[in-house]
C-alpha cells in the first residue's frame, strides 16, 4: 500500500459513494481511488499541490478536481454514511484553532463570502468546531474565524444533534442558546457551571471525564498536516478537506 493511501477494505466501504459509478450519467471515473489518495497525501503531508508525486498526474488537474469535488459536496456526501454509524448515546462538543498560512488568505473578497479566517491572539487563524460521538467520532463541523465564540459552533451543531446528552465545557453554559433548547427537545446536558453563575448547576462530574474524546479526535484531525495549518484559500475547500480527513478517520 503507498504511503498514506487506502486498504483495500477502506476503499470497499467508499467507493460506491464517488462520482462516476457504472449506470450514470457521463464517463466513469476509473481513477477514483488514485485521486482519493492524491488528495489524502497532500493534506496528510502537509505539501502544496504543485508538489504531489508525479504518479498521481498533473497537480494543476488534481487540484482542479478537489475544488469541483468541494463545490458539488462529494466529500460530505462520503462522510455522511460514514457517521452515520456513530453511537448517540452522548455527544461532545468543541473547538480547535489552527493557524491560516499566509497563502491561505489571498483568496477574492467577493460580496458576502465569509471564508471562516479571523484575526486571534496567535494572528489569522480558522475555529474547527466539532461535535462528536460517545466514541470520540466526528458527527459535524462548522468553519469560523479563529476571534468567534464557540457559543457559535453549538448554535450550527446542536439543532442537528442526535444523541440525548451533550458533554461540553464552561464555554458551553449558556441557558438560551444551549441549556434550554436541550431540554425542551428531552435531552440533558453535562456542562460545568460558570464561576459566575448566581446560582450552581449539578453536573455528572463522572460522566464529563469522557470528554477528553473530543481533544483525542482533535490530535488525530491535526495529524493531517495541511489541516494544521490552513493552506486552502476558500472556507468550502478547506472544510471539504476536514471531512476527507474525517473520513479517513472513520475508516481506520
Amino acid at each position: 500500500m503507498r504511503r498514506y493511501g487506502l486498504r483495500d477494505d477502506q476503499w470497499d466501504r467508499i467507493k460506491t459513494l464517488l462520482p462516476g459509478q457504472p449506470g450514470t450519467v457521463g464517463a466513469n471515473a476509473a481513477d477514483n481511488r488514485l485521486f482519493i489518495e492524491a488528495m489524502l497525501y497532500r493534506y496528510r503531508a502537509g505539501i502544496p499541490w504543485r508538489d504531489l508525486p508525479e504518479r498521481y498526474g498533473d497537480w494543476k488537474n488534481v487540484h482542479r478536481r478537489f475544488s469541483r469535488w468541494a463545490k458539488s459536496g462529494v466529500l460530505l456526501r462520503v462522510f455522511e454514511p460514514l457517521a452515520g454509524d456513530a453511537d448517540n448515546q452522548y455527544a461532545m462538543i468543541d473547538s480547535t484553532i489552527v493557524r491560516a498560512h499566509q497563502h491561505s488568505a489571498g483568496a477574492k473578497k467577493k460580496p458576502g463570502a465569509d471564508q471562516a479566517i479571523g484575526r486571534s491572539r496567535g494572528g489569522l487563524s480558522t475555529k474547527i468546531h466539532t461535535l462528536v460521538d460517545a466514541l470520540g467520532n466526528p458527527v459535524g463541523f462548522h468553519l469560523t474565524g479563529g476571534e468567534v465564540h464557540d457559543l457559535v459552533g453549538a448554535d450550527h451543531l446542536l439543532p442537528d444533534m442526535a444523541a440525548h446528552t451533550l458533554i461540553a465545557d464552561k464555554a458551553f453554559d449558556a441557558d438560551t442558546r444551549v441549556i434550554e433548547p436541550l431540554a425542551e427537545a428531552g435531552k440533558s446536558t453535562v456542562i460545568p457551571p460558570r464561576a459566575n453563575r448566581r446560582a450552581t448547576r449539578p453536573f455528572d462530574r463522572d460522566l464529563y471525564k469522557a470528554r477528553h474524546l473530543i481533544e483525542n479526535f482533535f490530535a488525530k484531525l491535526k495529524q493531517f498536516r495541511a489541516i494544521a495549518t490552513r493552506y486552502d484559500k476558500t472556507a468550502r475547500n478547506f472544510l471539504a478537506a476536514v471531512y476527507l480527513a474525517a473520513s479517513a478517520i472513520w475508516l481506520n
